[in-house]
Protein backbone atom coordinates (compact mmCIF):
# COMPACT_ATOMS: atom_id res chain seq x y z
CA UNK A 1 0.00 0.00 0.00
CA UNK A 2 1.22 3.27 -1.09
CA UNK A 3 1.99 5.73 1.60
CA UNK A 4 -0.20 8.95 1.56
CA UNK A 5 1.72 12.17 0.95
CA UNK A 6 0.10 15.89 0.94
CA UNK A 7 -0.93 18.18 -1.20
CA UNK A 8 -2.02 15.75 -3.93
CA UNK A 9 -3.39 18.83 -5.87
CA UNK A 10 -0.23 20.40 -5.89
CA UNK A 11 1.71 17.71 -6.58
CA UNK A 12 -0.60 17.00 -9.69
CA UNK A 13 -0.57 21.11 -10.73
CA UNK A 14 3.75 20.73 -10.74
CA UNK A 15 3.69 17.22 -12.53
CA UNK A 16 1.50 18.16 -15.47
CA UNK A 17 3.24 21.39 -15.51
CA UNK A 18 6.37 19.60 -16.03
CA UNK A 19 4.94 17.31 -18.29
CA UNK A 20 3.39 19.47 -20.78
CA UNK A 21 6.62 21.32 -20.89
CA UNK A 22 8.86 17.89 -21.50
CA UNK A 23 6.43 15.93 -24.03
CA UNK A 24 3.58 18.58 -25.05
CA UNK A 25 -0.15 19.32 -23.89
CA UNK A 26 -1.51 17.07 -26.64
CA UNK A 27 0.92 14.00 -25.47
CA UNK A 28 0.16 14.25 -21.80
CA UNK A 29 -2.64 12.39 -20.33
CA UNK A 30 -4.11 12.44 -17.41
CA UNK A 31 -2.76 8.92 -16.10
CA UNK A 32 0.76 10.62 -16.90
CA UNK A 33 -0.05 13.13 -14.32
CA UNK A 34 -1.49 11.35 -11.78
CA UNK A 35 1.41 8.84 -11.67
CA UNK A 36 4.26 11.50 -11.76
CA UNK A 37 2.40 13.24 -8.91
CA UNK A 38 1.94 9.35 -7.16
CA UNK A 39 -1.76 9.49 -7.17
CA UNK A 40 -4.18 7.30 -8.92
CA UNK A 41 -6.38 8.47 -11.79
CA UNK A 42 -9.32 8.25 -10.16
CA UNK A 43 -7.71 10.72 -7.75
CA UNK A 44 -6.92 13.11 -10.33
CA UNK A 45 -10.30 13.38 -11.55
CA UNK A 46 -11.53 13.81 -8.30
CA UNK A 47 -9.65 17.13 -8.68
CA UNK A 48 -9.70 17.83 -12.08
CA UNK A 49 -12.21 17.70 -14.51
CA UNK A 50 -9.75 17.10 -17.51
CA UNK A 51 -6.45 17.84 -17.64
CA UNK A 52 -6.92 21.30 -19.50
CA UNK A 53 -8.29 22.27 -15.92
CA UNK A 54 -4.82 22.03 -13.91
CA UNK A 55 -3.97 24.72 -15.92
CA UNK A 56 -6.84 27.06 -15.11
CA UNK A 57 -7.11 26.07 -11.31
CA UNK A 58 -7.57 28.68 -9.52
CA UNK A 59 -9.64 30.92 -11.96
CA UNK A 60 -13.00 31.07 -9.72
CA UNK A 61 -11.19 31.86 -6.86
CA UNK A 62 -9.62 35.10 -8.63
CA UNK A 63 -12.80 35.84 -10.18
CA UNK A 64 -14.65 36.00 -6.71
CA UNK A 65 -11.44 37.26 -5.01
CA UNK A 66 -11.67 40.36 -8.12
CA UNK A 67 -15.76 40.36 -7.83
CA UNK A 68 -15.39 41.04 -3.67
CA UNK A 69 -12.08 43.52 -4.04
CA UNK A 70 -14.55 45.78 -6.75
CA UNK A 71 -17.65 45.69 -3.67
CA UNK A 72 -15.08 46.65 -1.27
CA UNK A 73 -13.47 49.81 -3.31
CA UNK A 74 -14.00 53.21 -1.84
CA UNK A 75 -17.26 54.92 -3.30
CA UNK A 76 -15.54 57.47 -5.24
CA UNK A 77 -13.74 55.52 -7.58
CA UNK A 78 -14.88 55.46 -11.31
CA UNK A 79 -16.29 52.04 -12.56
CA UNK A 80 -12.82 51.71 -14.16
CA UNK A 81 -10.79 52.21 -11.42
CA UNK A 82 -13.03 49.96 -9.19
CA UNK A 83 -12.77 47.29 -11.66
CA UNK A 84 -9.09 48.16 -11.75
CA UNK A 85 -9.30 47.31 -8.20
CA UNK A 86 -10.69 43.74 -8.63
CA UNK A 87 -8.00 42.59 -11.42
CA UNK A 88 -5.20 44.19 -9.01
CA UNK A 89 -6.65 41.80 -6.14
CA UNK A 90 -7.11 38.99 -8.25
CA UNK A 91 -3.38 39.40 -9.49
CA UNK A 92 -1.89 39.41 -6.19
CA UNK A 93 -3.12 35.35 -5.66
CA UNK A 94 -0.33 34.82 -8.10
CA UNK A 95 1.95 36.84 -6.13
CA UNK A 96 4.29 33.74 -5.15
CA UNK A 97 3.47 31.45 -7.96
CA UNK A 98 5.44 33.48 -10.63
CA UNK A 99 7.33 30.73 -12.45
CA UNK A 100 4.32 28.48 -12.40
CA UNK A 101 2.52 31.30 -14.62
CA UNK A 102 5.80 31.71 -16.74
CA UNK A 103 5.65 28.13 -17.65
CA UNK A 104 1.41 28.39 -17.69
CA UNK A 105 1.82 30.92 -20.15
CA UNK A 106 4.22 29.35 -22.79
CA UNK A 107 2.08 25.68 -22.29
CA UNK A 108 -0.85 27.76 -23.25
CA UNK A 109 1.01 29.88 -25.99
CA UNK A 110 1.42 26.40 -27.82
CA UNK A 111 -1.52 25.02 -27.94
CA UNK A 112 -4.15 26.55 -29.79
CA UNK A 113 -7.02 24.83 -27.96
CA UNK A 114 -5.58 26.13 -24.79
CA UNK A 115 -5.61 29.96 -26.12
CA UNK A 116 -9.23 29.66 -26.57
CA UNK A 117 -9.70 28.05 -22.66
CA UNK A 118 -7.89 31.13 -21.80
CA UNK A 119 -9.94 33.64 -23.53
CA UNK A 120 -12.73 31.51 -22.04
CA UNK A 121 -11.67 32.06 -18.58
CA UNK A 122 -11.44 36.07 -19.69
CA UNK A 123 -14.69 36.39 -21.35
CA UNK A 124 -16.45 34.88 -17.42
CA UNK A 125 -13.50 37.47 -15.66
CA UNK A 126 -15.10 39.96 -17.72
CA UNK A 127 -18.92 38.61 -16.47
CA UNK A 128 -18.00 39.16 -13.00
CA UNK A 129 -16.66 41.99 -13.27
CA UNK A 130 -19.76 43.31 -14.76
CA UNK A 131 -22.00 41.94 -11.93
CA UNK A 132 -19.99 43.69 -9.16
CA UNK A 133 -20.30 47.13 -10.88
CA UNK A 134 -24.09 46.24 -11.56
CA UNK A 135 -23.43 45.93 -7.59
CA UNK A 136 -21.97 49.22 -6.90
CA UNK A 137 -24.71 50.41 -9.00
CA UNK A 138 -23.23 51.25 -12.52
CA UNK A 139 -25.13 51.45 -15.21
CA UNK A 140 -24.66 50.26 -19.01
CA UNK A 141 -22.97 50.91 -21.04
CA UNK A 142 -20.40 51.91 -18.55
CA UNK A 143 -20.13 48.44 -16.62
CA UNK A 144 -19.70 46.82 -19.79
CA UNK A 145 -16.80 48.87 -20.95
CA UNK A 146 -15.31 49.46 -17.46
CA UNK A 147 -15.11 45.53 -17.09
CA UNK A 148 -13.78 44.71 -20.28
CA UNK A 149 -11.23 47.36 -20.15
CA UNK A 150 -10.18 46.51 -16.91
CA UNK A 151 -9.75 42.62 -18.12
CA UNK A 152 -7.81 43.79 -21.05
CA UNK A 153 -5.73 45.75 -18.89
CA UNK A 154 -5.21 42.10 -16.52
CA UNK A 155 -4.22 40.24 -19.52
CA UNK A 156 -1.89 42.46 -21.04
CA UNK A 157 -0.29 43.37 -17.25
CA UNK A 158 -0.15 39.26 -16.83
CA UNK A 159 1.73 39.18 -19.80
CA UNK A 160 4.16 41.62 -19.56
CA UNK A 161 4.55 40.33 -15.97
CA UNK A 162 5.33 37.10 -16.94
CA UNK A 163 8.15 38.29 -19.51
CA UNK A 164 9.57 40.79 -16.99
CA UNK A 165 10.59 39.33 -13.47
CA UNK A 166 11.81 42.98 -11.98
CA UNK A 167 8.23 44.49 -11.66
CA UNK A 168 5.47 43.61 -9.73
CA UNK A 169 1.92 42.33 -10.90
CA UNK A 170 0.32 45.91 -9.30
CA UNK A 171 2.85 47.75 -10.82
CA UNK A 172 2.23 46.38 -14.62
CA UNK A 173 -1.32 47.07 -13.84
CA UNK A 174 -0.77 50.50 -13.03
CA UNK A 175 1.59 50.59 -15.85
CA UNK A 176 -0.79 49.66 -18.35
CA UNK A 177 -3.68 51.32 -17.19
CA UNK A 178 -1.77 54.81 -17.93
CA UNK A 179 -1.42 53.52 -21.39
CA UNK A 180 -4.74 53.08 -21.77
CA UNK A 181 -5.81 56.03 -20.76
CA UNK A 182 -3.21 57.52 -22.34
CA UNK A 183 -5.13 56.53 -25.79
CA UNK A 184 -7.83 59.33 -24.94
Amino acid sequence: MARWEPDAQGRMIRAALELFAERGFEQTTAGDIAARAGVTERTFFRHFADKREVLFDGSETMQRTAHDAILAAPDGLSPLDAALTGMVAGGELLRDRRDRSVRRSAIIAANPSLQERELLKLASMADSTIRALHERGVEEPTASLAAHSAVTVFQVAFARWTSDDRSGFADCVADVATALRALE
